[in-house]
């Protein structure tokens, strides 16, 4: 049953019995995620949760590419789509403390409540997931990759030591988090799965069936079953500390916006953006030339 009408930016759709697919629909913006996008995800992720005839939940995106990560030019602010959900408060307020409000709302309270929910959930990914496109893949349970797939966190660029949901050593290694983030650098779908970040990688024409296929095998396990097994390996990863982590780093990233208003009278060097862009045509005339002399 399509129900998609319910949303703008996102699709919610059941492909096979027992599961649902949430897709991001902005392809126009390489999927941008803005305030409004966020909330839907979070909605559509709530309603799987709540039917119990849904057993497992797979994220996707139309288009050529993932996620392009945050939508820099999105004004809107909080409770303008709905009210919000995580009980921070002081979204308005001045400063920094608003700033670090919002983010405290729509980041890593979404993405820990999103890790923590407790169906099954597979990130359908393709082409670039870039920052906060992270954010829509990390706090997922499995990760299915085209072979074209990449994954980079270059915000450093910006003035802060990485995207908000700071999971990176978890999902990486130690000394492979640093080296994404100290070169603002992709790891490919392949290197991504020896790091055992991805769970399969797989040719661009199969990833949807793929994707479903897996969700479908998982389907037919028992929901309580299920639950107990994320729950288990998800409280392996809290016994080590994830939690306080995540939350440790997120005053780095606030006292790096912290340091920016004071530098640049913004929350951010104004000359990431800039640096971003000249890296990633970089990263796109090297993947070319690398395809071209693969062809010879």
């Amino acid at each position: 049953m399509d129900q998609s009408t319910e949303y703008e930016q996102i699709r919610y759709e059941e492909p096979a019995e027992k599961v649902a697919r949430i897709m991001l629909a902005r392809a126009d913006t390489r999927n941008a995620q803005d305030k409004k996008m966020l909330y839907e995800v979070d909605r559509a992720l709530n309603r799987a949760m709540h039917d119990d005839a849904i057993r497992v939940v797979i994220i996707g995106a139309d288009g050529p590419h993932f996620s392009s990560g945050h939508h820099m030019k999105d004004y809107s602010r909080i409770g303008d789509f709905t009210p919000p959900i995580m009980g921070v408060g002081g979204y308005d307020r001045p400063g920094q403390e608003g700033h670090m409000a919002m983010e405290q709302e729509i980041f890593i309270g979404f993405c820990w409540r999103w890790r923590n929910m407790p169906k099954p959930t597979i990130a359908q990914v393709q082409g670039k997931a870039i920052a906060g496109g992270l954010m829509l893949v990390w706090p997922f349970d499995l990760i299915v990759a085209s072979e074209d797939a990449q994954f980079s966190d270059p915000v450093l660029a910006f003035g802060v030591n990485g995207h908000e949901y700071f999971v990176h050593a978890w999902e990486l290694g130690h000394r492979k988090a640093k080296e994404m983030l100290f070169t603002g650098g992709a790891i490919s779908a392949q290197e991504g799965k020896e790091l055992g970040m991805v769970n399969q990688v797989v040719p661009r024409d199969e990833l949807e069936s793929y994707t479903l296929d897996l969700a479908s095998k998982i389907a037919r396990q028992p929901p309580f079953g299920l639950k107990l097994a994320k729950l288990a390996v998800n409280q392996s990863l809290d016994a080590q500390g994830m939690y306080s982590a995540i939350h440790s780093a997120f005053g780095l990233h606030h006292l790096g916006h912290a340091n920016s208003r004071i530098l640049y009278e913004m929350g951010v060097d104004p000359t990431g953006q800039k640096k971003i862009r000249k890296e990633a045509r970089e990263q796109i005339e090297d993947g070319e030339k690398r395809m071209a002399e693969a062809r010879k």
